[in-house]
């Protein structure tokens, strides 16, 4: 729609213009009358924001469709160009849309620059995807910033875990001490629970694992911390020192299960001074590269949907596995482990071998479109050369 004499007579916005002698001002415009100097067509032309600023108005310039701010990695397609003046100063804007044409309008050329719109994650507030043989970081986003990670914590619980199992000492068959009268009402607690530990049950450390891994069972994770070092004070010590040993520098550990020392205290397993464990993106991801490589049935056992324990079921809350809603059959996703609190959000650590790629672990950390985000991670550390084999 060419605008001639277009008249904003209920409206009071602000128009950003370029005036002649090419000095740009804001000004607003209360019944401002615009009139169309030039417009021409253009071959479709990417486009992405130039700053946090701009805005998106309709074809007739009466309402604002969208804040550029809002939409930070989005792709815009110019297929016209004209240039409007008002009073003495003339702006140059561009007919625009998305890729779907979900949204679309008439922005000021200045807002934007030519190109695509770099790849980026909207809601995460923290993220990292890594190729899993080399460590290697493809992308990020506050790689190094520490942020609570909820259960995505018992990553390290079951690493601990295998390792003992691994040793001469232990067995997958051995039974864990599950009559702690904490751990009996977090199993019962609907918030803190999910698996209850049933007395007369001998529960071995097999079927804790399962529960700790595939329903991320809260008490199940601090039994098996217990069994492995003999407290949990002294459990979530081994967690820290094994971070340590790694040189994960954005690390600290309070909890075997990842639930707050605010939730914990009620059941009598808070341990230190800090409320939460704490843990970068990038760290994370490095937790879950050990665990990946020094125990490998990980990825397979993460691929079991559901599973039942003494009658109880265990489900696999991944939604990026077969089946489920954000499946993609290309990415082959395999694991690795979810995680929510209040406080630090929905959190995802998944992992996937596409054909002909190497293995990619991403975290996504507070992320309100875990999986939706972890997709697009995967796909686009996916295009990266160096993942090629």
């Amino acid at each position: 729609m060419t605008i001639s004499k277009l008249k904003l007579s209920t409206l009071a916005i602000m128009a950003t213009v370029s005036l002649g002698l090419g000095v740009t001002t804001t000004q607003p415009a209360h019944a401002a009358t615009y009139r169309t100097v030039s417009s021409k067509s253009l071959t479709k032309t990417a486009y992405h924001k130039k700053s946090t600023k701009g805005a998106i108005y309709n074809y007739g310039h009466s309402k604002k469709v969208a804040n550029l701010k809002t939409y930070p990695n989005t792709t815009w397609y110019a297929t016209k160009q004209e240039t409007w003046k008002h009073s003495n100063s003339k702006g140059i804007y561009l007919k625009v849309s998305n890729k779907s044409g979900s949204v679309k309008g008439w922005i000021w050329h200045g807002y934007l620059k030519k190109g695509k719109a770099p790849f980026g994650l909207k809601y995460a507030r923290g993220a990292v995807a890594m190729d899993t043989s080399t460590g290697k970081v493809v992308w990020s986003k506050a790689a190094n910033t520490a942020r609570p990670i909820a259960s995505v914590s018992k990553l390290m619980t079951l690493y601990l875990t295998l390792k003992k199992v691994h040793t001469k000492s232990a067995k997958w068959t051995d039974v864990v001490k599950t009559n702690s009268k904490g751990l009996i009402a977090m199993g019962n607690d609907a918030a803190c629970g999910g698996f209850r530990f049933k007395s007369g049950h001998k529960y071995t450390v097999k079927e804790l694992y399962y529960a700790a891994y595939l329903d991320s069972s809260n008490n199940a994770a601090i039994a098996l911390g217990k069994w492995v070092s003999g407290s949990n004070g002294k459990f979530i010590k081994k967690m820290n020192a094994q971070a340590k040993s790694w040189n994960l520098k954005h690390a600290s550990f309070v909890s075997a299960s990842g639930l707050e020392n605010s939730d914990l205290k009620v059941f009598g397993y808070n341990y230190g001074s800090a409320n939460a464990n704490k843990v970068s993106p990038k760290d994370v991801a490095l937790i879950a590269r050990h665990l990946i490589k020094d125990y490998p049935r990980v990825v397979k056992d993460g691929k079991i949907g559901s599973k039942k324990v003494d009658g109880q079921s265990l489900y696999n809350y991944n939604n990026l596995l077969p089946g489920r809603t954000y499946y993609q059959k290309s990415l082959n996703v395999d694991g690795l482990k979810t995680g929510y609190t209040p406080l630090a959000g929905y959190c995802f650590v998944g992992t996937g071998q596409k054909k002909g790629k190497h293995r990619v672990i991403t975290v996504v950390l507070h992320d309100i479109n875990e999986f939706t985000e972890t997709r697009s991670l995967m796909n686009h550390a996916n295009k990266a050369s160096s993942m090629s084999d």
